[in-house]
């Protein structure tokens, strides 16, 4: 008994692996986002080591994480630009509604219309580093099936967005602890999620050492940045 206890095959000792990893991920996340314009690269190469993690395709964290770092960098810099500009714009347009315009039918309806707007950009959000990190595909494609999947998937969507606060929620209050594991426990609790998800999207004839070299979709063979 005490043998199987102390083997680090043991699902245990696998599961403190794995937070042990998801610690190592969120440091690496922090320094490589300090200069902020590397935000898409470094969460790109998160979810490329949480969805390793959740497969149970463990590896080197450090050699991985800098791997997609380096491999996705501009494409998931571009990403990021383009998420950081849109939402920068609907933060702005939801201020001026809500605290310098008098109430009104008008200002009630604009309000509804850019929480709307703030929701799916969130929900594309969560998806794109993610399909990034797993898939092969140019910038507008991977924007397109982030905006196609979180639709799709619309209750897994609202599931980890929800979970998602609920984790910053408690991380604030109750339970401070969880801060050590800072955003790489959301990409972690996520990538649960998404490899269920992206299971769906995976050629089935591929084996599966092949399955992130190829595009989410058959018919784009044009490849884009690597993962």
């Amino acid at each position: 008994m005490l043998s199987g206890l102390f083997n680090y095959d043991n699902p245990v000792w696998r599961f403190i692996g794995k937070f042990w990893d998801v610690l190592i991920v969120n440091v690496l996340w922090v320094v490589c986002s300090i200069p902020v314009i590397t935000i898409g690269a470094s969460t790109t190469a998160m979810y490329y080591v949480t969805l390793r993690l959740v497969r149970d395709d463990d590896g080197y964290t450090f050699r991985s994480f800098f791997k997609s770092f380096k491999e996705n960098f501009k494409q998931a810099t571009i990403i990021w630009l383009i998420f950081l500009a849109v939402g920068t714009l609907l933060a702005f347009d939801l201020y001026y509604f809500v605290r310098l315009v008098s109430p009104s039918t008008l200002r009630t309806v604009m309000i509804t219309a850019f929480l709307s707007m703030a929701f799916i950009w969130m929900a594309m959000f969560t998806y794109v580093f993610p399909l990034q990190a797993r898939f092969y595909n140019p910038v507008k494609r991977t924007i397109f099936n982030s905006f196609f999947m979180s639709v799709r998937h619309v209750f897994s969507t609202i599931g980890m967005v929800a979970a998602d606060g609920v984790i910053i929620f408690l991380s604030l209050t109750y339970i401070p602890q969880l801060t050590i594991f800072g955003v790489a426990l959301i990409a972690f609790f996520n990538s649960y999620f998404f490899n269920n998800i992206f299971k769906k999207y995976m050629p089935k004839e591929e084996k599966p050492a092949d399955m992130e070299l190829r595009p989410l979709f058959a018919e784009e063979q044009d490849a884009g940045s690597s993962s």
